[in-house]
């Protein structure tokens, strides 16, 4: 079994996450009932258990805005005393005048690799995430995204299709940094126009080089494990951006609510087995090795 790296998966307390608490938040992925609640790291260590994950990187989950360093700690003390993640990527916000300040406060834990701030817009009112198309251009945002180069920090680049023109212009004019596009850039629906504009979209952001993409939640719309989708999108993944420029990440535990690990990893195994033993060694191993740099 080729070993494998989980680049983008979750744990959390109940009580520090603001969507899980309170009146049920609409979200992208559906009803979320069965994950309101705490899921520590020894529960994902018994979820992907036999599924040859080896090394795992925590992406950020939305704690209150000024958690923000209260959450990376808490990773840290996670990994310090279970052994995972062996990387982290964290909060800031990347609309104030100067980032700097936070990134400073989180740069002191050890297994911070990377930031996220989610700046994704749709026309869908649910898709939404980012209060417009545009915050991706920005200009507080460019100016702060263009400081982490200084700290050797990566930035995880959430965007739908449309948006992706605007993150080309992010993600060029910084290529001292790299820049990880979210579930491979969020695929909505396979109509025509829809599949279209999605490969438009990783075409144009395939022009930098420092650019990569995360085969993660690849069931956040269909809300399900689709063997036949991910497959899909890996192809298409492949042939537009490489395989040395792809990586696994199992978005757990939102696709717990409709898959396990083993079955959620296997699919992707099987997608990958007809691209040959080096891109199955890029996408569930070098790449996310190279990029986030796991402890």
């Amino acid at each position: 079994m080729q070993k494998a790296i989980d680049s983008h998966f979750h744990i959390w307390r109940q009580k520090d996450q603001p969507w899980l608490v309170g009146p049920m938040v609409p979200r992208i992925f559906g009803p979320y009932e069965p994950i309101r609640r705490d899921y520590p790291i020894e529960e994902f260590l018994a979820d992907q258990q036999g599924s040859g994950v080896g090394k795992a990187v925590y992406v950020q989950t939305n704690w209150a805005k000024e958690d923000f360093e209260k959450e990376v700690a808490f990773l840290q003390e996670t990994a310090d005393r279970a052994g995972w993640p062996h990387a982290v990527v964290g909060y800031a916000d990347m609309t104030v005048d100067d980032v700097r300040p936070q990134i400073d406060r989180l740069m002191k834990y050890p297994l911070l690799r990377g930031v996220r701030m989610q700046l994704h817009w749709h026309e869908v009112p649910q898709y939404r995430f980012a209060p417009s198309a545009d915050q991706v251009i920005d200009p507080k945002v460019r100016r702060n995204v263009a400081r982490l180069k200084d700290y050797g920090l990566s930035f995880d680049l959430q965007l739908f299709p449309a948006q992706m023109k605007d993150g080309l212009q992010l993600v060029g004019e910084n290529p001292e940094t790299a820049f990880i596009l979210t579930h491979a850039g969020m695929l909505t629906g396979m109509e025509p126009e829809t599949v279209e504009a999605w490969r438009a979209g990783l075409r144009t952001l395939a022009q930098a080089p420092n650019l990569y993409a995360k085969l993660s939640g690849l069931g956040t719309f269909v809300h399900r494990n689709d063997p036949e989708l991910i497959a899909f999108i890996m192809d298409n993944a492949i042939d537009i951006l490489g395989s040395d420029r792809l990586m696994f990440g199992s978005n757990f535990p939102i696709e717990k609510l409709w898959s396990s690990h083993a079955e959620l990893i296997a699919a992707h195994r099987r997608a990958a087995e007809k691209h040959g033993a080096a891109a199955q060694a890029d996408i569930f191993w070098n790449t996310a090795e190279r990029v986030y740099r796991p402890a």
